[in-house]
Formats: structure tokens, sequence, C-alpha cells
């Protein structure tokens, strides 16, 4: 750490036409006077001397998880964040829709657009469907595993599958979307959402 400087001359002048200058808030308040010797610091107090290590109790190695610990929890994917929301629709319908016995009534393949590129297509293809009067779509996003896309976020692998559940919970489109889920592996798995719309 770097010595700290005192105060040029010109500073000192200038601190003493602001303290000059300056009615205190408080009684008691004092501005300090640059032209009064700075105050020492007080010295650091010493370290404390290291503790002993203890001893570990036998066969329970540094870094090993201590029994009963609980197991460090990743944030869940967003197919694991939608299957553990509320179910907004008929139960018998999402059953079927979940096991993939509802075909989609209209699809969007959002494969290869970048973020900027796929809100505005995933906004206008939804209402589009609404105000036709379809009821289950599927939105495909990919599942981003383009190997070796290291870009900036809107092209980042698996930006889309992320980003587009956030969307379709999201106004203006969660006025028209009543249930988001992730697709079963015949319409893509991991890499295409079922949409239920509100009539």
């Amino acid at each position: 750490m770097s010595k700290r400087r005192g105060l040029t001359p010109e500073d000192r002048e200038l601190w003493s036409r602001v303290v000059r200058n300056t009615t205190p808030m408080h009684d008691k308040a004092k501005l300090p006077d640059p032209a009064d010797p700075p105050r020492d610091h007080q010295p650091a107090r010493p370290m404390p001397a290291p503790q002993p290590a203890a001893t570990l109790p036998r066969g329970l190695r540094i870094g090993a998880a201590s029994v009963g610990a609980k197991p460090h929890l990743h944030a869940p994917g967003p197919a694991d964040a939608l299957r553990a929301q509320p179910v907004r629709m008929d139960q018998k319908l999402h059953r079927q829709m979940s096991r993939g016995k509802l075909r989609p009534q209209a699809r969007l393949d959002l494969h290869g657009m970048t973020l900027a590129e796929a809100g505005p297509e995933l906004t206008a293809f939804i209402f589009s469907c609404h105000s036709g009067g379809l009821r289950l779509v599927l939105i495909i996003t990919g599942k981003g595993s383009r190997a070796g896309d290291i870009g900036p976020l809107p092209t980042r692998p698996g930006a889309l599958r992320h980003q587009v559940p956030h969307w379709l919970s999201s106004p203006p489109l969660s006025r028209v979307v009543q249930h988001v889920a992730p697709a079963h592996h015949r319409h893509g798995g991991t890499g295409a959402y079922y949409v239920y719309l509100r009539r």
C-alpha cells in the first residue's frame, strides 16, 4: 500500500477558507484545521498467534463432505423450473400433453436466431396464434449444444432455451399464455416448449 501523502500548501489554504465559511450543523461539531499537525494513526493490533490445527477423526479427509451435510444444489434448468410450477390448465389435457399425445396446432422454430431476433418473432407468433383461436403451440429453441461457440449472450449456446420461458411468463405475452411446459421427446424434448394459450 502506498504511503499517504499530506496536503500541499495550496490544499491547506483552500481548506482553511472552507472551514472559515462553514457553519457547523451541531454545536459540538468541529472541522479539523489543516494547519494542525496530522494525528498519528493507531498502530495495528498484533495478529493472534496461529492455533495448532485440530486433529481430524480417523478416516475423515480434508475437503471430504461431513456426515449428514446437504449436497450442493445447482440452479434448476428451465425444464425443471417449469415442471415445478403449478399446472394452470385442465389436468387431463396436461397429462396428455406431457405424454406427447396432443398434437400442437402450430409451431415456431427459433433455431439459429439471436435473442434480439427471436424475441419479436416469438411475440408476433404467439399473438397471431391466439387471435386465430389456437390453444396448443410448440416453440422450438434447440438445446444449445453448438460446440465451440463462446460468443456474447445473444449467440451463446442455450440462451434461447433459458430466455423463452421468461418471455412467455412476462408481459405482454403473459396476458395470452396460460401454461408453459417442456415438450415431450417426440416433439423436441428439452429443446422445445409446449405453450397452452388462453381462450
